[in-house]
């Protein structure tokens, strides 16, 4: 038989005992057809990245499910029809995960936030000589940004003062 982690979301309105016999329900199934759930995690109420059927959070429930596709088949099908499901989703896994899932895992375990204590992961910028960077601006053109037009009309105006200066 095979390896399954069946991943589901329900309806926010559902209250957590309606969700608790969905989820019998749905192991019944399971187990009609051959099959066994090893692990049924309960995640709570979460908030989703988007909105889903108008719908900004849901309960998440995790299975783990030893048995054979047609009954993981007929867990799709029957979740497909139930208008109380928001989405589901079932990955083919190698092996079983011992002990509770990362969503179940304390932050405090140290394999859950690796981060450092910025809370980022990128390492601390570093500056040569240790002062922030600032941005230099040159407010006044070099000879190779001016344009040709720019070069004619200072040499007309330098022409011009020369000449004026001489008369005097």
């Amino acid at each position: 038989m095979a390896f399954y982690e069946h991943v589901f979301i329900t309806r926010p309105d559902m209250t957590e005992a309606q969700v608790k016999t969905m989820t019998e329900d749905f192991t019944k199934i399971i187990k009609d057809n051959g099959g066994k759930v090893a692990k049924n995690e309960y995640w709570g109420l979460r908030t989703l990245a988007y909105k889903i059927k108008k719908n900004k959070k849901g309960h998440y429930i995790l299975f783990n499910i030893d048995g054979p596709h047609p009954a993981v088949a007929e867990l799709e099908r029957k979740q497909r029809i139930d208008e109380n499901i928001l989405r589901f989703m079932t990955i083919r896994v190698d092996e079983m995960e011992e002990g509770p899932s990362i969503m179940m895992r304390s932050k405090s375990s140290g394999d859950y936030d690796r981060r450092d204590s910025r809370g980022g992961d990128r390492p601390p910028r570093r500056f040569d000589d240790n002062k922030p960077f600032v941005k230099k601006t040159d407010d006044k053109k070099t000879d190779d940004t001016k344009t040709d037009e720019t070069k004619a009309n200072e040499t007309k105006a330098d022409k011009t003062k020369s000449g004026k200066e001489g008369d005097k």
